[in-house]
């Protein structure tokens, strides 16, 4: 038997590679009538509010950005910033080479698993088009819950989808929204995804003072499954977190 029951994944710089926001944002931007940079820096500022659902769907929370921002488009503009918005942040996300090859591996050797994400209203709403999508037993987002890691509720939300306690989960990361600490105290096992890409990567509240074990790769949690963490650090794992990054992600 797996020493798991299942594995529950985040989803940017986890599941994806390093996310940046890139040139598609200006779009967004040219949509409302503000600078790029004035965009991103409201958008930096409010991630958690938009990212916990708290200002309504998506054409609500740009609305609230844009007043924020200083500008007040009219609503067919709006409405296509919304589109572009969600071009943009889908633009942004690139799945890991080894993702699908992974999600594949567990579900072949019965292991559940799930994704619990902090995301703003685009990730729900451009998943089900990924190759990821199909593999993915249980899908939890901030968003939608209406909090946001580590608040104990998104990693129990996902333990009653799947039906299992906390003790049966591993937790994989980036370390990001200190959401290695929230699956401990929540009772799973957590591990972080160190993987040199993320040097690259963004995040919010990172947590680089994280002791706990490390994969370089996503491979490694096929170990970790096989092997469970009791014994100390398994093959394909370093010891410790490692610096972290603070910034945005899917944001």
């Amino acid at each position: 038997m797996p020493a798991f029951a299942a594995v529950l994944f985040d989803f940017f710089g986890t599941l994806t590679r390093p996310v940046q926001r890139g040139p598609a944002h200006q779009s967004t931007a040219d949509l409302i009538g503000c600078p790029v940079d004035a965009l991103a820096d409201v958008l930096d500022r409010s991630y958690y509010q938009r990212a916990s659902g708290r200002l309504g769907d998506a054409e609500a929370t740009l609305r609230w950005v844009c007043d924020q921002a200083g500008v007040h488009p009219p609503e067919s503009a709006l409405r296509a910033a919304v589109t572009s918005r969600h071009r943009a942040v889908r633009s942004d996300t690139r799945l890991r080479d080894e993702a699908v090859p992974v999600l594949t591996a567990l579900k072949r050797r019965g292991v559940r698993t799930g994704l619990v994400s902090d995301c703003t209203h685009e990730l729900p709403a451009f998943l089900p088009q990924l190759a990821v999508a199909p593999l993915l037993d249980v899908l939890v987002f901030s968003v939608q819950v209406g909090r946001c890691k580590p608040d104990r509720a998104l990693y129990l939300a996902a333990c009653r989808q799947l039906g299992l306690p906390p003790d049966a989960c591993l937790y994989v990361g980036d370390g990001g929204s200190q959401e290695l600490t929230g699956a401990q105290r929540a009772g799973m096992t957590a591990v972080r995804l160190a993987a040199p890409d993320l040097a690259e990567h963004l995040v919010f509240n990172a947590e680089p003072d994280w002791t706990g074990p490390a994969l370089r790769s996503l491979d490694g949690v096929l170990d970790l499954v096989r092997a469970g963490c009791e014994a100390g650090t398994p093959a394909g794992a370093v010891s410790g977190g490692g610096p972290g990054a603070v910034g945005t992600a899917g944001g």
